[in-house]
C-alpha cells in the first residue's frame, strides 16, 4: 500500500498527517484496523476524492456550505473548499472595513475640497475688498490731486504778483540807493582829488569830508543781536542812550557769555562783583583772560554762578590754591577750565580730581608749581575722568611719571596739547599712550628731542591731526608709518622739520582726506615731491597749503597746484624765491582761493593784474616783493571788493597812490601794514581815515615821512582801531601818540632811526649794494672779523 501510494505520487506525510488527525479524532477502537480500511478506499477512489475530514466520523463533520466550484476556483485558485460561518463572518468584517475606510476616504477628499472651495472663494473676496478700497482711494487721491494743483496754481499766482510787486519795491530801492552811492562816490572822488592837490601843502583843521549818518529804529531783535558783538564797555554805554536800549542791555541772553578780558586793563574786583551779582543765574561762560587785578571777591562771586560751565582765568596774577577752592566748591558744572599763566599747585589739582566730575577741556599751560604727584591726583580721584581735551604746553616740570599719571586718570583723551617743552622725549609720549589710546589730535611746537619712535607710539591711536615745529629728529620715517597706520589723517603740520624730504611726501601722497598741509621751513622739500603729492589722492580735496620757505618749489608746482586743488582757500608761497608771474598767472584763475601769501617772491606788477582778475581774495601779503609799484596794487584793487587784510611791508616803490587805490576800493580792509614803506606820506593816512571805517590793526612803522597829523586824521576816521605800530616814526612827536592813541588797546611807539635791514637810511635813501655790505661788516665786532 505503502508502494502504491509512493507510486501513484502521493505525498505519504501529508496523508499520514490525515490520518493521524482522524485517529485522534475519531478514536477508533482499532487503529489499524481504521487505517487500513481508509487506504483501501483512497486506492479504490483515488487521490482526487481525498478530503480534509476522510478520516472524521461523519457525525462529527462541521457544518459547511458548499460554494461553487467555478467561483472558489476563480477566488481561491484551489479545488472546491468549504467556507465556515467564522470564515464568512470575517470575510464581512473585513469587506465592511474596506468599504467604510473607501468611502470615508472619499467623504474626507469631498470635505477637503469644500474646504479648499471657500478658501478661494474668501482670497477672492478679500481681493474684491482691496480692489474695490484701492478703487475709492484713487478717486479721492485723484480729487485731491486735482485740488492741490488749482490751490497750488493760485499760490503760484499770488507768489508771482508778490514778486512783481517786490521786484518794483526793490527796483525802486536800488535806484535810490545807487543814486546816493553815485552822488557819494562823486564827492569823495572831488575830495580826493583836492587832497591830491594839497597833500603838498598840508591839512587843513577845518577841512574833511563830514559824512552824516541817520538814524534808524532797528526792531529789539535786531538791537539785540548788534549788542551782542560789543564789548562791557559799550554795552554800558549803550544803556544810557535811551530807556529802550537799557531795557534791552538787561536782556539774559547777553549775559550768557561774559568776556571781561576784552577790557582787562580797566577791570576791577568791584566791577565783577557788581556785574556778576545781577546775572549770576544766567552767566554760562566767563572769560577773565589777562584780568590780572583780580583777587579774592572776584572769585567769590565767580563761585556764586551755579550754572558757569565755560572758565578762562588765564593769566589771573591773583589766582591762587584758596581761590579755585572758592570756586570748585560752586561751580560743579563746569565743561571748559583754563587756568594757564597761573600759579596754581599742587592743592588746585587734587580739588579738580574730586569737585569737577563733568569736566572735558582742561588747560595747565605754563604752569610751573605743580609736579607729578598732582597729576596723579587726576587719575585716583573721581573727577576729570572724562577730559578729551589737555593742554600741557610749557610744563617742564613733568616728567616721565607724570605723563604715567596723566594716562591712569584720564585715558580718554582725544586733543592734546604739549608745546615750548624742550625737555619732552619719545618715553613720555610712550608712557602717555600706553592707555590713552583715544587721541586724534596732537600739537608738539618746539619739542626738539622727539624723533620717529614717538609717532610709531602715536600710530596705535586714531590720529587726525598732527602738528610739530622746530624738530630735526623727525625723518620720512615717521610719515611712512602716517600713510600706513592713518588712513583718516586730515591736517599734517611739520613745519620746520629740516630732515623731511620728497620721499616724505610721496609717501602721504596715497591718502585720501588730507585738508591741511604745512611743510613751511623744510628745505628739502621741492617740485619732485609737491606735485605728486597735489596728483595723489588728497590734491582735489585739499583747503590748506603752506610751503613758506621751501626755496625749491618753483612755478611747475604752482601751475600743478592751481590744476588740481579745486578747493583750496589758503596758500602760503612765502618767500619762494623762484616762484615768478608766470606761476602766479595759474593762480588767478583759481576762484577758490581767498587767503595768500606771496611775501618775498618774484611776482611783479603783471602778477598782480593776474590775481587781481580773480576777484575773491580776501587776504593779500607781499611783503618785501621789490618788483611791484603802484600801477600793480592799482590794476589789483579793481577787480577785487572784499579785501580785508592787504599787508604790503617793505615795498619800497610804493607810494600814497597805492593806498589811495586800497582805500578807494576796498573798504572793507580791517588790517593793513605799510611798514617800510619810505614814500608814504599823511595823505596816505587821510584816505585810509576818509573810507576805512572797520579798520583794526595798522602798522606804519618806518614811514619816516608821516606827523602828527596822519595820528589826529586817524583818531578822527577809524574810529575802530585797536592796535597801531608806529616804531621808528621820527617825525611823529611823543604827545601826539599820548593824545591821540589813548583808547587804543596796544600802541607801540619809538622815534629812533629805522634800522639797516628796512633797505633804506633815516632820509627815505636806499644805498648802493656796496655800501650795504660795508655798513653790515662796520657793524661787525672786530674780534669777529
Amino acid at each position: 500500500m505503502i508502494l502504491y501510494c509512493y507510486h501513484k505520487g502521493i505525498n505519504l506525510k501529508c496523508l499520514f498527517q490525515a490520518l493521524l488527525c482522524g485517529v485522534i479524532v475519531m478514536r477508533p477502537e482499532d487503529p489499524l484496523l481504521f487505517l487500513q480500511e481508509k487506504l483501501r478506499e483512497i486506492m479504490e477512489k483515488g487521490t482526487d476524492a481525498v478530503l480534509w475530514y476522510l478520516c472524521i466520523d461523519p457525525s462529527l463533520h462541521p457544518k459547511l456550505k458548499r460554494i461553487s466550484e467555478t467561483h472558489l476556483d476563480t477566488l481561491l485558485g484551489v479545488d472546491a473548499q468549504l467556507m465556515t460561518e467564522e470564515l464568512c463572518t470575517k470575510a464581512r468584517n473585513f469587506y465592511s472595513r474596506n468599504l467604510m475606510k473607501l468611502y470615508f476616504g472619499e467623504w474626507i477628499k469631498y470635505n477637503l475640497l469644500k474646504k479648499n472651495k471657500r478658501k478661494k472663494s474668501e482670497q477672492k473676496m478679500a481681493l474684491a475688498v482691496v480692489h474695490y478700497n484701492n478703487q475709492i482711494l484713487k478717486t479721492v487721491i485723484q480729487k485731491w490731486n486735482m485740488w492741490v494743483r488749482i490751490h497750488k496754481e493760485k499760490i503760484a499766482l499770488a507768489a508771482s504778483r508778490l514778486q512783481d510787486i517786490f521786484n518794483k519795491i526793490h527796483l525802486r530801492a536800488v535806484l535810490k540807493l545807487w543814486r546816493a552811492e553815485a552822488h557819494s562816490s562823486s564827492k569823495t572822488n572831488a575830495y580826493f582829488a583836492n587832497l591830491t592837490k594839497e597833500s603838498q601843502k598840508g591839512f587843513s583843521d577845518s577841512g574833511g569830508l563830514t559824512l552824516k549818518h541817520k538814524t534808524y529804529r532797528f526792531p529789539e531783535k535786531a538791537l539785540l543781536q548788534i549788542f551782542r558783538y560789543v564789548n562791557l564797555v559799550d554795552l554800558a554805554r549803550c544803556a544810557q542812550v535811551s530807556q529802550t536800549w537799557m531795557k534791552l542791555t538787561e536782556n539774559s541772553s547777553l549775559w550768557s557769555d561774559i568776556n571781561f578780558s576784552s577790557v582787562k586793563h580797566k577791570v576791577q574786583d568791584k566791577i565783577v562783583v557788581n556785574i556778576l551779582q545781577k546775572r549770576r543765574p544766567c552767566v554760562l561762560r566767563l572769560n577773565l583772560r589777562g584780568c590780572y587785578s583780580l583777587h579774592w571777591p572776584s572769585f567769590k562771586s565767580i563761585s556764586e554762578c551755579r550754572n558757569l560751565q565755560d572758565l578762562n582765568l588765564s593769566e589771573c596774577q591773583g589766582l591762587n590754591d584758596e581761590s579755585m577752592r572758592l570756586i570748585s566748591e560752586g561751580c560743579r558744572s563746569l565743561l571748559y577750565l583754563n587756568l594757564s599763566y597761573t600759579n596754581i599747585t599742587n592743592g588746585t589739582l587734587q580739588l579738580l580730581s574730586r569737585n569737577f566730575p563733568n569736566l572735558q577741556y582742561l588747560s595747565l599751560a605754563h604752569c610751573r608749581k605743580f609736579t607729578d604727584k598732582g597729576l596723579q591726583y587726576l587719575g585716583t580721584g573721581t573727577g576729570c575722568h572724562k577730559l578729551i581735551y589737555l593742554d600741557l604746553s610749557g610744563c617742564i616740570q613733568i616728567s616721565v611719571d607724570g605723563f604715567r599719571n596723566i594716562a591712569n586718570g584720564c585715558s580718554g583723551i582725544q586733543d592734546l596739547l604739549i608745546n615750548e617743552m624742550p625737555n619732552l622725549t619719545d618715553r613720555c609720549i610712550q608712557a602717555l599712550v600706553e592707555k590713552c589710546r583715544q587721541i586724534t589730535s596732537v600739537m608738539f611746537l618746539d619739542s626738539p628731542h622727539l624723533s620717529d619712535t614717538t609717532f610709531e607710539a602715536l600710530t596705535k591711536c586714531k590720529l587726525v591731526k598732527v602738528r610739530i615745529e622746530g624738530n630735526n629728529q623727525t625723518t620720512d620715517l615717521s610719515f611712512k608709518m602716517m600713510s600706513k597706520c592713518c588712513p583718516y589723517i586730515r591736517h599734517i603740520h611739520f613745519a620746520g622739520c629740516q630732515k623731511i624730504t620728497d620721499a616724505g611726501l610721496k609717501m602721504i601722497s596715497q591718502l585720501k582726506y588730507i585738508l591741511v598741509l604745512n611743510m613751511a621751513d623744510c628745505l628739502r622739500i621741492s617740485d619732485r615731491g609737491v606735485k605728486p603729492f597735489v596728483r595723489g589722492s588728497s590734491g582735489a580735496k585739499l583747503r590748506e597749503l603752506n610751503l613758506a620757505n621751501c626755496i625749491h618749489v618753483t612755478d611747475a608746482s604752482v601751475k600743478e597746484i592751481a590744476q588740481r586743488c579745486h578747493q583750496l582757500t589758503y596758500l602760503n608761497l612765502h618767500h619762494c624765491e623762484n616762484v615768478t608771474d608766470a606761476g602766479i598767472e595759474a593762480l588767478g584763475n583759481m576762484l577758490s582761493v581767498i587767503s595768500i601769501d606771496l611775501s618775498g617772491t618774484c611776482i611783479s606788477d603783471e602778477g598782480l593784474r593776474a590775481l587781481g582778475r580773480h576777484g575773491k581774495i580776501t587776504q593779500l601779503s607781499l611783503l618785501e616783493c621789490k618788483n611791484i609799484s603802484d600801477t600793480g596794487i592799482q590794476a589789483f584793487c579793481k577787480g577785487t571788493k572784499h579785501l580785508e587784510y592787504c599787508h604790503v611791508s617793505c615795498c619800497h616803490q610804493l607810494t600814497d597812490e597805492a593806498v589811495k587805490a586800497l582805500a578807494f576800493h576796498c573798504h572793507k580792509l580791517t588790517s593793513v601794514s605799510i611798514a617800510g614803506c619810505p614814500k608814504m606820506t599823511d595823505a596816505c593816512i587821510q584816505y585810509l581815515a576818509t573810507s576805512c571805517h572797520y579798520l583794526h590793526f595798522l602798522d606804519i612803522s618806518g614811514c619816516i615821512n608821516l606827523t602828527d597829523k596822519a595820528l589826529k586824521c586817524l583818531w578822527k576816521g577809524c574810529k575802530q582801531l585797536q592796535m597801531l605800530k608806529m616804531l621808528y616814526c621820527r617825525n611823529i612827536t611823543k604827545r601826539a601818540v599820548l593824545k591821540y592813541t589813548a583808547k587804543l588797546e596796544q600802541h607801540d611807539y619809538s622815534d629812533a632811526d629805522p634800522p639797516s635791514w628796512f633797505g633804506y637810511d633815516r632820509d627815505g635813501n636806499t644805498p648802493s649794494p656796496k655800501s650795504t655790505s660795508e655798513n653790515l661788516l662796520e657793524q661787525i665786532p672786530p674780534n669777529a672779523k
